[in-house]
């Protein structure tokens, strides 16, 4: 939902915004007339008074009243709430997934390139602030690589589930609407495009946190990349820096400024995102009973920002990979100046006469960097 105080929310516009959630459990409604066997189809939006919502405690009760008014009293015969909003948010869930492993496959071939272009880019390695030993940028490029595939792996592996249990998990009433329910159940997934999880999940919540910790890795692995880049990019550094776009990034009072925003943004987003995962994760070992009072409605607010916070931060970080510009100049120029440093781990194992022998050359102590970025450039040939 696009704020004043969630700057690249406009990304996810239309996504998971109460629009969005109310078409989704329209869908939901429409899909189970079917599988009940009957028909219609809601020809405008449906628009949900705020207080209503109140008085239901959840968005379903006053979205059935709507829709029976408009399709009979068939809608909604057999599911309760639960059902439906459950399965709208895996709706919503599905096209944020969609949406962010075209962003996060735009980001990996970025960081490929980099990996590739920047084999022999010396710069200094940095261990908790401090200079370590020589590396190159493009072996840190193969890192971002590598944990940004991670990511997409994590989110490609998430299950999403339709949701159909009836008023306690036992599809009491569709059983007295339908010959098989669980029959029913199955239909109603394949209806959506989602999974039939085969037992309902009311208050065995995994498929919620185990979206949620996909989601929640994939903005670890974009706060990686952000980080770094917010480092690099410091003017006393400058090795890095993002791409200039006009009307982006100034100072309202620094003419001479030139701001990160994009890399800003997306650590705001790696800083925020696991708060919400933990959240997730209380409200379920908080589940009580069939059906859970409280904590249920505590993982909707928690479930729509990381949804939302994940796919932004995923098209903020493709656009600022795509755009990056490496000073390579300025990498070797400080690895160079900082060659005794840089190779003091080097001289600790080698003979007096060795070291008097060679002149100091950081990018002859690189290890197996070329076989890593190759590691890594392999997998992401191979779409992995």
């Amino acid at each position: 939902m696009a704020s004043l105080l969630e700057p690249g929310s406009h990304r996810a516009a239309g996504v998971v915004d109460d629009d969005a959630l109310v078409a989704g459990m329209v869908r939901v409604e429409e899909a189970w007339l079917r599988v009940l066997g009957g028909s219609g189809t809601v020809e405008k939006p449906v628009v949900l008074d705020v207080a209503e919502v109140e008085s239901g405690g959840n968005p379903v009760l006053p979205l059935v009243r709507a829709l029976r008014a408009e399709l009979g009293e068939d809608v909604h015969r057999g599911l309760t709430s639960q059902d439906v909003l459950d399965t709208a948010m895996m709706l919503l869930a599905r096209d944020v997934v969609t949406r962010m492993t075209s962003d996060l496959g735009k980001l990996a071939d970025s960081l490929a390139g980099l990996a590739a272009a920047h084999r022999q880019s010396l710069m200094v390695g940095r261990t908790l602030t401090q200079y370590a030993v020589p590396v190159t940028f493009g072996l840190k490029a193969a890192q971002w690589l590598t944990g940004v595939l991670d990511a997409r792996a994590a989110v490609g592996a998430v299950v999403l589930p339709v949701q159909c249990g009836g008023a306690a998990g036992t599809l009491a009433l569709a059983g007295e609407l339908v010959a098989d329910p669980l029959a029913a159940a199955r239909a109603l997934a394949d209806d959506l495009g989602l999974v039939a999880p085969g037992i309902g999940w009311h208050t065995r919540r995994t498929p919620v946190t185990r979206l949620g910790d996909a989601l929640v890795e994939t903005c670890d692995a974009l706060g990686h990349i952000a980080g770094d880049v917010l480092l690099l990019g410091r003017p006393e550094i400058a090795e890095v820096r993002e791409a200039p776009s006009a009307g982006r990034g100034g100072s309202s009072t620094m003419p001479q400024k030139q701001n990160p925003v994009l890399s800003v943004l997306v650590r705001s987003a790696a800083l925020q995102a696991p708060q919400l995962g933990a959240q997730l994760h209380v409200c379920a070992a908080d589940s009580q009973d069939e059906r859970s009072p409280g904590a249920w409605h505590a993982e909707w607010p928690a479930l729509r920002r990381l949804l939302e916070l994940a796919l932004t931060a995923s098209s903020q970080s493709a656009e600022l990979v795509a755009g990056l510009e490496v000073d390579t100049a300025a990498m070797r120029r400080r690895a160079e100046s900082a060659a005794d440093q840089l190779l003091s781990e080097r001289g600790s194992v080698a003979s007096e006469r060795e070291s008097e022998a060679a002149a100091p050359d950081p990018a002859s102590y690189l290890g197996s960097s070329d076989a890593l970025i190759d590691v890594a450039l392999a997998r992401w040939k191979s779409r992995g």
